[in-house]
Order: structure tokens, then sequence, then C-alpha cells
């Protein structure tokens, strides 16, 4: 999905709407910093231990581990271990205060995005955040929200309800309709572009018939969602 990340408004979209689980046992660290990544991201769920992040983790959507890597409970390095047998692909970031070689060379086997050392710079931060947005974006796992409400999570394929808090029934061709104008958000679609990419046989299939699929996701994400440009094709708005 090139197009989709080369978006400077979709990239701001998915920063915005990032849920970020935060580490850090020292409670005036952690606050100052909770501070400064709440006017980057959407939510912060902060915790000064690993029985409290897993617990987190469990029960919150969590896009980006941003963590101390001195726990009084336990090391970070091998709290990160653990998660990475189960979350393979989550963005994570450590804090330090050390520079020392052997901290640097057990991370690097760690697949993360940043070691920041302390005192940690906002712009840094900032930086270091959007790399893992990017990651993110990169691994096709962001939700992008709509203006009736709604929000669909691109990896787990689910559309939701955020007035109601349940999920959305969506066909595959649905789907299969909505990530290709997500992917294109910055451009409007033909109906032949759309044709060729949701059928085999594209000849095959009415201009009415594609209308009639749009129509449906409409009502799902909302009417003013999916324009229609008159003559050209349909672009997609996201909020």
């Amino acid at each position: 999905m090139k197009s989709y990340t080369n978006n400077e408004k979709s990239f701001k979209i998915i920063k915005e709407h990032l849920n970020i689980l935060y580490l850090e046992d020292e409670k005036a660290i952690r606050e100052k910093l909770k501070e400064a990544l709440e006017l980057i991201v959407s939510n912060v769920y902060d915790c000064e231990n690993t029985e409290e992040a897993n617990l987190i983790l469990k029960n919150k959507r969590i896009d980006i581990i941003i963590s101390d890597i001195n726990l009084k409970d336990e090391s970070a390095l091998d709290f990160i271990k653990n998660i990475r047998k189960a979350y393979a692909t989550i963005p994570i970031i450590l804090l330090s205060a050390y520079t020392e070689k052997n901290y640097l060379l057990e991370a690097t086997k760690l697949k993360l995005v940043d070691y920041l050392v302390k005192p940690i710079d906002f712009k840094i931060l900032n930086k270091a955040i959007e790399d893992a947005a990017q990651e993110l974006i990169d691994y096709g796992n962001y939700i992008v929200d709509f203006e009736n409400n709604t929000s669909y999570n691109i990896l787990q394929k689910k559309l939701l309800s955020k007035d109601t808090n349940k999920e959305l029934t969506i066909t595959a061709k649905e789907i299969e309709l909505l990530e290709y104008l997500i992917s294109n958000s910055n451009r409007v679609l033909s109906h032949d572009e759309i044709k060729n990419k949701l059928w085999i046989d594209a000849y095959e299939i009415t201009d009415s018939a594609l209308k009639n699929l749009i129509n449906k996701l409409r009502k799902k994400i909302g009417k003013e969602s999916i324009k229609n440009i008159s003559g050209v094709g349909f672009k997609i708005e996201l909020y």
C-alpha cells in the first residue's frame, strides 16, 4: 500500500490514532513523559511493572510499546523477549540512561524501532514514534476512521462501530473494495480501475453492479466517506 503510506494526511491520521503502552517504574518520569506522548498520539496506557503491562496488552489494542530498560520486577529485555513470542511485529522503543555496549548489543536482537538515551528529547521521541507508525503501515497493522464513527482494522479485517463498540458485518468483496480505496486515498479511482481490481472478468461487470457494492459499503462507513466524482470515479474520505 505504498500510495497510502505516502499520503501525509493519512499518515497523520494513523499517528494520531495510535495506542501506546508505556512502561516506567519511576512515577515522576512516567507522568512527565506520558504528557509528552499525549501530545503526539491518541491514547497512552502507562504502568509501572510488567504484570500491569501484560494485563493491558491482554485487554487493550496496543500499537506501540515504549519501555524503560531497567525495571524493578523484571529486566525490560526479558519482558520484550517474552512479548516477541506473542507479538512478533509490534514496534518497540527502549529507553535507558545507559549507553554501554552490552545493553546495545542485546537490544539489537529484539528488533527495536529505536533505543533512546535519557533524558529524552521530544523531537527524537516524535521521530521514533513516526518510525514505529511507518512499521505498522508496512505490516498493514493500522486503523482507519470514517465520518459515521466507524473504524476499520486492516490487519484484523474488522469493521467496528465506536458508538456501540460492536463489530459490523462486512463481506469479503466489501473488504476488498474498502482496502483498495484506502490504499489509494490520495486520488480518485475510475470505475474501470476498481472493476479490474475487484473482478477477474471485469468486462462482464456493469457500472450498476459496482455502484450497488459501493452503496452497500456506504451504508456501513457513512455516505460521505465515499465521494462520487461525476464522470471520473470514486474517492474515499478519511477522518
